[in-house]
């Protein structure tokens, strides 16, 4: 699933080829990831307006429109938001596609349709839950140490799970978590509220890292994200414990280990993230 990294490359990376062009047609291929409102609402709030700006919260993308509208859209597992010129052919599993009056597209493509499409007045945000309650961003200024010492005061989850959830922290996901967790020397079966002070600083610290490195190196690519212009990321060169199950830790040699948490695969080293510690 392509965390907040990959959706601020994304994002980034079509900035300057979409905002301010119309959306002239809008060509429906798989209506189901279309959530709200109908496709004929859908297509008719958008086409003939322009994209005023494009911004990125936690996860989901959002197209500001001329007209007052947000158009909303979360990538979830495969989903990919692709610029494409007019001459190119658009992704194979292409589900929406947009054309802009210069006579390049922006193609909404997932392989498992899994990821939602929605249009929305600003008083309307309530209705994406997920987008409306999300909690404060690594690397803004909301996201403090206090703020960390807050959400983690009384929580009985497990500190993998408890960064996982978007209402405490909005943008990690399975990656990240694994990565931070690392360099922050806690092990991901920890339960949230047993963190003390010392560790709640290094594990901000960390989240704060590792995004900016994920940033840094457009992303981590292991099978579907692409970025916005259709280029992998590099960051999956980088990682510390994710998807490393079985080779050496890059500290102390310590064979990496896979185990589950909350229905989820994670990455650790039992030496450097020792559960008694």
């Amino acid at each position: 699933m392509p965390e907040m990294p990959e959706v601020e490359n994304i994002v980034r990376g079509i900035r300057k080829y979409i905002v301010n062009q119309k959306i002239v047609d809008i060509e429906i291929i798989k209506g189901d990831v279309i959530k709200y409102p109908e496709i004929k609402k859908y297509k008719e709030l958008l086409i003939g307006n322009s994209i005023k700006a494009i911004d990125r919260r936690g996860k989901y993308i959002i197209l500001k429109m001329d007209n007052g509208i947000l158009s909303v859209i979360h990538l979830r597992m495969t989903g990919k938001l692709l610029y494409t010129l007019q001459n190119q052919p658009i992704d194979k599993y292409s589900c929406v596609v947009f054309y802009l009056e210069d006579g390049n597209k922006l193609v909404y493509a997932d392989v498992r349709r899994l990821g939602t499409l929605e249009v929305v007045n600003t008083d309307e945000l309530s209705r994406i839950k997920g987008l409306y309650t999300l909690g404060a961003e690594p690397l803004s200024k909301e996201f403090t140490i206090e703020y960390l010492q807050n959400i983690l005061k009384g929580s009985k989850s497990k500190i993998k799970s408890f960064l996982l959830n978007q209402k405490n922290i909005a943008g990690l996901g399975n990656i990240y978590v694994d990565e931070a967790l690392f360099l922050s020397e806690i092990n991901p079966l920890r339960i949230a509220t047993s963190l003390n002070d010392m560790e709640i600083k290094r594990l901000h610290d960390a989240i704060n890292k590792v995004i900016s490195a994920g940033i840094e190196d457009g992303g981590t690519t292991f099978r579907d994200y692409r970025n916005g212009l259709g280029g992998k990321g590099s960051h999956q060169e980088h990682l510390y414990v994710y998807n490393r199950k079985g080779q050496p830790c890059r500290l102390c040699q310590t064979v990496i280990e896979k185990t589950t948490v909350g229905g989820r695969g994670t990455y650790y080293c039992p030496s450097c993230q020792r559960l008694d510690s």
